[in-house]
């Protein structure tokens, strides 16, 4: 039976796309280039704080929205703590408490040495002349007998007044530390704008409850900005503090960025270096506006950049992935960062694979580690 011309050129178009679309093995490209690696990017504030509450209470003030200015020192919000305004009414009622006291103690003090209550006439009856007796004749006929010591019960009357007074002391400067911690509590509800800045983002509104520790708003330095990248640690080598890269802002175009901070310590994770960059004083962007920056690849400087087809990547997934030939010829699903599409259906691998690793070319969508090619 013949079959129909147009069945067997659809017959012959399907095979000859199977075939060039078959899944494969094959072997990560390594080649020298130029090729600068492009990595996304966030415009962040020169320095940015996060504002909290240090004490309980409903938000009385507020002020501003995202986007208001302000100048150092200005109230950005404040905690309204009436049970703390109880309390300092109550301290400042025993610091005058104290303050009476401390002064009759003084006063009672300075009595005793100026007229001591034991030679006072006046405390015995008979016109004092029992107490004259007492003083003159009973007295110094017992110190010279040896029954009794004048002087030191003038010491003890003495040091009694003293006593009192230095109780009196205490308990003032008691009170007064008080007022101190609720003072220092009452500032504590003002949040201060620390700097000149801008309110960059806020999560409260006046009459929310706050408990100690709860975000009010994050406040940045606006007049000078930046851009933060996560790097992969491959590539954080070739950059140094103060080199100069090209980044595209969105909404802005190209700018010089100069390396500003290279953090240390690498995400363990992702494998990744944080990099900030400052941009040019007056650039015209918004805090957490996305942009690109061009840095230095591994084949800039050099050594092998890798590339693979566009097609090896997995589809369907939410992050960059392949499936990657292991020493016992099977598969696994392995994470990578792309960068620049090289054309002719080639992409950079910037981390993630080595020159000496094979992938699968082509998989079907839906496949995991484990799968092979037949």
């Amino acid at each position: 039976m013949k079959l129909p011309l147009q069945a067997v050129l659809l017959s012959v178009t399907l095979a000859c796309y199977t075939a060039a679309n078959a899944a494969g093995i094959i072997k990560v490209n390594a080649a020298e280039s130029s090729t600068m690696t492009v990595l996304g990017s966030t415009v962040i504030p020169y320095k940015e704080v996060t504002l909290s509450a240090q004490l309980p209470g409903r938000m009385k003030v507020v002020n501003g929205e995202v986007g208001s200015v302000f100048s150092t020192g200005h109230v950005l919000a404040e905690i309204d703590a009436p049970s703390i305004m109880a309390k300092r009414q109550a301290v400042l009622a025993q610091i005058n408490t104290a303050q009476n006291a401390l002064r009759n103690a003084q006063t009672q003090y300075q009595r005793e040495v100026i007229s001591p209550s034991s030679k006072d006439v006046g405390n015995m009856p008979g016109f004092g002349l029992p107490a004259m007796m007492d003083i003159f004749m009973t007295r110094p006929m017992a110190d010279a007998m040896g029954t009794t010591d004048t002087d030191f019960g003038r010491y003890s009357d003495l040091m009694n007044r003293a006593s009192g007074v230095s109780q009196a002391e205490g308990a003032y400067q008691q009170a007064v530390a008080q007022l101190n911690e609720i003072d220092t509590n009452l500032r504590d509800a003002k949040s201060i704008a620390p700097f000149e800045g801008m309110i960059t983002k806020k999560m409260v509104e006046v009459g929310d409850i706050v408990q100690p520790g709860q975000p009010l708003m994050v406040f940045g330095q606006v007049n000078y900005l930046r851009l933060k990248a996560d790097v992969p640690s491959g590539l954080a080598p070739y950059l140094s503090t103060g080199m100069d890269v090209m980044a595209t802002i969105d909404g802005v175009g190209n700018v010089t960025a100069r390396v500003a901070q290279i953090y240390p310590i690498a995400d363990p994770q992702r494998h990744t270096v944080v990099v900030k960059f400052d941009l040019p004083i007056g650039t015209k962007a918004a805090p957490g506006v996305y942009a690109e920056v061009k840095l230095p690849s591994a084949a800039s400087k050099g050594n092998k950049m890798l590339s693979i087809p566009e097609s090896a990547v997995l589809r369907g997934r939410s992050l960059p992935s392949v499936l990657a030939i292991t020493g016992d010829n099977r598969s696994e699903l392995r994470l990578i960062r792309l960068g620049t599409k090289l054309g002719n259906g080639q992409v950079e691998v910037v981390s993630g694979l080595t020159a000496d690793d094979r992938i699968i070319d082509n998989p079907p969508a839906g496949v995991s580690s484990g799968w092979m090619p037949k």
